[in-house]
């Protein structure tokens, strides 16, 4: 229990030595027919030395910073107050000192070395087997009345007879509330918050704090293993379907704006065309509007232009006697003079067709 009563042991030790040396130079003097006085006085000093030594050294306890010590009194059956880490004197046999350790403590329940024990194996709500590593980080309280009651229900193994067993059962009860499917998905945090919490309780009643608790190498049964890459293949095929449909939907959208990109070419070149027969429909009324003007001021201006369309040679045109006549030569040499002032009537310019949107 530290330094102190081990310096203090070791002078009980040399005082015992002191006992046996003056016991040797007594039985050496008598045996020479010498004093034994100063053998004897050696003996006595030596014994009641290492005697009172002893018995100190038994009553000091020295606890040290991350220690507690649990003082038991024999005589009325009772626990007083935790001694505090520094130097404390208990009446040997009449006080029983145990130590607990309150630093930080882990145990580990799984496949890893230096685990205390196989991993965890439980069962889900839906029948699957589920097994899983875990490691439980915690430590003793250092609440005086918490430490009493760890002492007086677990003793100094409060470790293999309380805590792996009562860690691999509630992590059975949790468990056992999940389906494995949603172990396996999103619900994994809460049941891992769950299995800390009632952890968290459980150990809180006997005296210890869980700091931490840790859940790794989830392994299910080999039929959910199966069933989970079935449905994870399932799902990827699914996403390749989806991709193929974008695919095609993106090429259907293509060959939609091709066709309307057509259609609208299609409706241009139309709309070009219908301006264009509008426009030669103007020229030719126009036309049509002057020849009609030039006729009625110049009646027989029509014979004159065909008789000018006759090729250079004609000189003779020789016409049936059943054929009726276009004009009468007698009248060319006398042609009525052009009226000067003739204006070309005005021709109305046509709307514009709309063109139609697609």
């Amino acid at each position: 229990m530290g330094g102190m009563s081990q310096i203090i042991g070791g002078l009980a030790l040399v005082g015992f030595l002191l006992f046996i040396a003056g016991i040797g130079i007594a039985v050496a003097a008598s045996s020479q027919n010498k004093p034994i006085r100063s053998g004897v006085f050696l003996a006595i000093v030596g014994a009641i030395l290492g005697g009172v030594l002893t018995f100190v050294s038994q009553g000091v306890v020295v606890v040290e910073t991350a220690q507690r010590v649990v003082v038991f009194n024999t005589l009325g059956g009772t626990l007083q107050t935790p001694l505090l880490p520094g130097t404390h004197i208990i009446i040997p046999g009449l006080q029983q000192a145990t130590v607990y350790n309150v630093a930080q403590q882990n145990v580990t329940m799984g496949n890893e070395i230096g685990g205390s024990g196989d991993p965890i194996t439980a069962l889900t709500i839906d029948g699957q087997t589920v097994t899983f590593d875990i490691t439980v980080l915690y430590s003793v309280s250092t609440d005086s009345e918490s430490l009493n009651t760890l002492h007086q229900r677990w003793n100094i193994n409060y470790e293999e007879n309380f805590v792996i067993p009562t860690v691999r059962n509630l992590a059975r009860e949790v468990v056992s509330g999940y389906k494995a499917a949603d172990i396996y998905g999103i619900e994994r945090g809460a049941m891992e918050d769950m299995m800390q919490s009632r952890i968290l309780d459980r150990f809180n009643t006997e005296g210890l704090v869980l700091t931490d608790l840790q859940i790794r190498d989830i392994e299910f049964s080999q039929a959910f293993a199966d069933a989970i890459e079935r449905a994870q293949i399932a799902a990827q095929e699914a996403e390749q379907a989806n991709l193929r449909v974008q695919q095609r939907q993106a090429e259907a959208r293509q060959v939609e704006a091709v066709a309307i990109g057509e259609a609208q070419a299609a409706i241009a070149r139309a709309d070009g065309e219908a301006q264009a027969t509008i426009i030669r429909a103007q020229a030719e009324a126009e036309a049509l509007a002057l020849i009609s003007a030039q006729l009625k001021a110049n009646p027989l201006l029509i014979q004159y232009q065909w008789i000018v369309s006759l090729a250079p040679t004609v000189n003779t045109a020789v016409i049936p006697s059943n054929s009726p006549f276009l004009f009468d030569f007698n009248s060319i040499t006398t042609l009525p003079e052009a009226d000067e002032n003739f204006v070309a009537p005005v021709v109305p310019t046509p709307e514009p067709t709309p063109t139609p949107r697609p």
